[in-house]
């Protein structure tokens, strides 16, 4: 049971416009979407590998935008993206995505040049900063919550479903994008085989499950895969049905997680913003609301039974 309090967490604050979807339904988010906050502990300062590289590409874009007289809001404004976002990848604290370092080139007409530096980032640097620190909280996680009603929690996502929901991102990511975040969801999934695995918990609004994102065979693929998971000791599935007429989440989804050193932290996300949260009173409400979820929603086992009739209707 997550109790929020933590000494050690200390709250900053941070703009996040448009994340890189990596947490839930993008590759670690639940979306994509119009800036916003997120509050992160102090802990371990990141100490990037390829740190240089970001800041080298962001240096770029603003030899660039200021070679074409432009300030980083009329860039902004151009790209149709937040000043913000210009600015965090202009000081090498937001990696430079493909699709958006090609449009810079066509406003800033360089005939490529910054499409041809993205292309050549070393791997680590296609990760930014804040979604970094999540992932190394999530890997070393003891226990995790995780409540979702847009769709499956990535930690329960098969290949196929995975693939589909990065093919409904709109702008459209590239084929070998989508092969590149669908490779790094799998590779988040290594939680749940650890020698020592977390206890995890998910609550997932029944809709979701409904869903039938990819085709019916994909879904199909899917609600075998959940009833499966659902089965693994250290994991609980249970699906919030429709006919419940209380819903302690109707603020959107959200995750808990608890470190190994019992440090526990909120995060959630919304269309533009992403908030990882440290501070001890934010993270209990969210862990109030987590457990009144799971007397809300249907037990495990009425949860298997509903994924088993869904099966048996395709």
């Amino acid at each position: 049971m997550f109790t929020g309090r933590s000494s050690r967490c200390v709250t900053t604050l941070q703009q996040c416009a448009d994340p890189y979807p990596f947490i839930g339904t993008g590759w670690y988010g639940h979306g994509t979407g119009a800036g916003g906050e997120f509050g992160f502990m102090a802990p371990r300062k990141r100490v990037p590998r390829n740190g240089t590289a970001l800041k080298m590409v962001g240096a770029q874009v603003a030899v660039l935008r200021r070679a074409n007289n432009m300030t980083q809001r009329e860039l902004a404004g151009r790209l149709r993206m937040d000043e913000e976002t210009i600015g965090s990848i202009e000081q090498g604290r937001r990696a430079l995505m493909p699709d958006v370092a090609e449009r810079m080139d066509a406003v800033l007409k360089t005939g490529g040049v910054l499409a041809a530096a993205v292309a050549h980032l070393p791997p680590v640097d296609r990760v930014p900063e804040w979604a970094e620190q999540y992932m190394r909280c999530e890997k070393e996680a003891i226990a995790l919550s995780w409540y979702d009603n847009q769709v499956v929690p990535g930690l329960l996502q098969t290949e196929n479903y995975a693939r589909a929901v990065f093919r409904c991102r709109v702008p459209a990511f590239r084929d070998e994008k989508i092969e590149e975040l669908t490779s790094d969801r799998l590779q988040r999934q290594a939680i749940l085989r650890r020698e020592s695995p977390p206890t995890l918990s998910f609550v997932i609004w029944e809709p979701v499950v409904r869903h039938q994102i990819g085709g019916p065979e994909v879904h199909a693929e899917l609600l075998q895969h959940l009833i499966t998971c659902s089965r693994l000791p250290d994991v609980s599935v249970q699906v919030m049905p429709l006919s419940q007429p209380n819903h302690s989440a109707l603020d959107g989804p959200f995750t808990l997680l608890e470190t190994p050193d019992h440090q526990h932290l909120g995060y959630s996300e919304s269309q533009r913003g992403s908030q990882l949260i440290a501070d001890g009173d934010e993270v209990s409400i969210m862990a109030r609301r987590y457990a009144m979820l799971r007397t809300q929603a249907l037990n495990p086992g009425e949860t298997r039974g509903l994924l088993d009739r869904l099966l048996g209707e395709l």
